[in-house]
């Protein structure tokens, strides 16, 4: 009991490590905008992924191909939801906003899922849900509009900073998909095949726009998104839902945007606002509020990387 006690408290790590490492991609994202397409770094990610997995994975999913097969379908929708529409709009929404910004505004995961859950799994949110995600969104438009909100209604909003939350609208889609199907198939294989249909979904995209090639000042950037935010942190949250629970292991996400924040700072030189401590306490508090006494956290919902 001892020994298990003693793992457990070293299993917080892991999902303290795969939130930095998301945080820090958030910020790669922002940094390498200036040097290679969101259609580009977004095919290029999922290739490396596919490449490095196929040696272990190829083998395994052609050995439960039959039930892979009856979720094809549904494995094409998690794919489409989780690594195209919410990783290529937050590709392009780089171009347009800060990676201080983004950070922010992926803490709203939680806040739309409650929402979508509702129409979709028919579960009903709670008082603290409802009153937490109208505080939530008020700290949002608070930082969006920089404070003065008059300056939103005047400018209509900064475009970066509303593809974020498209984006994050359609990965909150995916997380009740994966609860509404909940299939039965290892998560790793699941990983796999999504990745292979994120690579068929950009096919189109890369024909009609073309790829950038990569070269000594995005090579970096293209690697570690490919490795660490797709890969590594993926398993390591897996690991750490195995160890201490998907409740536990889902606290550890209300950190990103302030990890993101840090990075974003030391790294390319972002200012941290007043308007962004007033929002991002509004934030994380109907946060907190929002996620009290409501439905558990999906184990699976990991499978897709941010």
């Amino acid at each position: 009991m001892g020994q298990l006690t003693k793992y457990q408290k070293w299993a917080f790590v892991l999902p303290l490590i795969a939130v930095l490492i998301w945080s820090l991609n958030i910020a790669v994202t922002r940094y390498v905008a200036d040097y290679i397409s969101p259609v580009s770094i977004s095919f290029y990610r999922w290739l490396i992924a596919f490449i490095i997995l196929t040696p272990f994975m190829l083998p395994k999913v052609w050995q439960q191909r039959g039930l892979i097969r009856q979720s094809l379908g549904k494995l094409a929708i998690f794919s489409a939801f989780g690594m195209v529409l919410y990783q290529g709009l937050a590709y392009t929404a780089a171009h347009y906003t800060t990676a201080t910004n983004m950070g922010i505004v992926n803490a709203f995961v939680p806040i739309f899922t409650i929402f979508i859950a509702y129409f979709i799994l028919k579960d009903k949110p709670n008082l603290f849900a409802i009153l937490g995600s109208v505080l939530s969104f008020a700290g949002l438009i608070y930082i969006i509009s920089q404070g003065h909100l008059s300056s939103l209604l005047q400018q209509g909003g900064h475009w970066g900073d509303a593809l974020m939350v498209v984006a994050v609208t359609f990965y909150a889609f995916y997380g009740v998909f994966l609860k509404k199907w909940q299939l039965q198939i290892p998560l790793m294989s699941s990983l796999y095949v999504q990745i292979a249909f994120a690579l068929l979904y950009h096919l189109p995209f890369v024909l009609w726009f073309g790829l950038d090639g990569i070269n000594a000042s995005n090579v970096s950037s293209v690697l570690y998104a490919g490795i660490f935010p797709s890969l590594i942190a993926p398993l390591l949250w897996m690991l750490a839902v195995q160890a201490i629970g998907p409740n536990r292991t889902s606290i550890f996400m209300n950190l990103m945007p302030v990890f993101t924040a840090i990075i974003a700072s030391l790294w390319l030189s972002e200012q941290w606002t007043i308007y962004h401590s007033i929002g991002g306490v509004m934030i994380l508090v109907g946060i907190v509020m929002a996620q009290k006494k409501t439905v558990k956290a999906p184990a699976r919902m990991v499978e897709s990387a941010h």
